[in-house]
């Protein structure tokens, strides 16, 4: 019995002086999308012994500032932000920095250490593969394309990460075209998508949503690719679904969280042949790096006197 009670002081004493983990969320008028949201944070403190609050910068409950009061209460002097995002675009790059500037200055005792958003993922790669797959059997996957539906942005580099995204998810694996289409704010919308696919000769295609939660948008999605496939009968639509409150999504928060407490990393590391077993590039990992000759350099072998 005491064993148990000095885990417990111990953990307590860990939290009071330790760094904290603050995840900001978007938020959802969706009251599922908010229980989705509760799930990823009871994963994480069922998962660590840091003090973990999670809240949204606007349209849910609690709101930042609720989510500092407790944890400066709770007696952390460092808290890692992380931004709950799947790409970085206007709430990572502005709102949510100026929202812990704010923070920093109402709580003076409180050092805030700002995260990345979750990014461009070989986990989150896998983790829509198993979506797709599980509503495409698999002796049909090398005739269905693939539809990933972003939220789509006003900011380019979030709209490119997603075409990146979609060149990522089709090297290696078996799906003959995967296209991005967005649900809101950047074209292709999902019907234009869709017919793009159809034009291309795509007589099966699956279509996933790539968002964290379901919401309205997530839901539109849905709604919209129903209703291209009652106007296409020729082509049938696969609804795979969104990443959801998963395992993996709190390991990259994790991840993201201990990557702000320690520093910065500018490179991006974080889908390189090099570092990441992709899909049939499996050799390349902790491969030698070799340099590159031009045929111009001195000692290049291939230099004829």
């Amino acid at each position: 019995m005491s064993d148990r009670n000095d885990t417990k002081t111990r953990v307590e004493i860990g939290r009071k002086n330790g760094p904290a983990l603050l995840v900001v969320g978007h938020g959802s008028r969706d009251e599922r999308a908010r229980v989705e949201f509760e799930r990823l944070i009871g994963l994480m403190r069922k998962r660590s012994s840091m003090h973990v609050e999670g809240g949204f910068i606007e349209l849910a409950r609690p709101p930042i500032s609720e989510c500092v009061e407790r944890l400066e209460e709770a007696g952390a002097s460092t808290v890692s932000a992380v931004p709950l995002m799947l790409l970085a675009a206007g709430h990572a790059k502005n709102d949510i920095p100026a929202t812990l500037v704010r923070e920093g200055m109402s709580h003076p005792s409180l050092t805030f250490r700002y995260g990345r958003a979750l990014g461009v993922r070989p986990e989150l790669l896998e983790l829509m593969d198993e979506r797709v797959r599980a509503v495409v059997p698999e002796d049909e996957l090398s005739e269905t394309a693939v539809l990933v539906v972003g939220r789509g942005s006003s900011d380019p580099d979030a709209n490119s990460d997603l075409a990146k995204i979609s060149r990522l998810f089709y090297e290696g694996r078996p799906y003959p075209i995967v296209e991005p289409a967005f649900v809101s704010l950047a074209p292709p919308d999902v019907k234009a998508g869709l017919s793009r696919l159809r034009r291309l000769g795509a007589r099966k295609v699956a279509v996933f949503s790539y968002f964290l939660f379901t919401g309205v948008l997530e839901e539109r999605i849905r709604c919209e690719s129903g209703e291209f496939a009652a106007e296409n009968p020729d082509v049938e639509v696969l609804y795979a679904g969104y990443f959801g409150p998963d395992e993996r999504v709190a390991d990259l928060v994790f991840e993201r969280c201990e990557e702000a407490l320690r520093g910065d990393i500018r490179m991006n590391c974080d889908a390189c042949v090099h570092r990441v077993a992709l899909p049939g590039f499996e050799e390349k990992v902790d491969a030698a790096a070799t340099p590159h000759y031009h045929p111009d350099e001195p000692g290049n072998h291939h230099h004829h006197h």
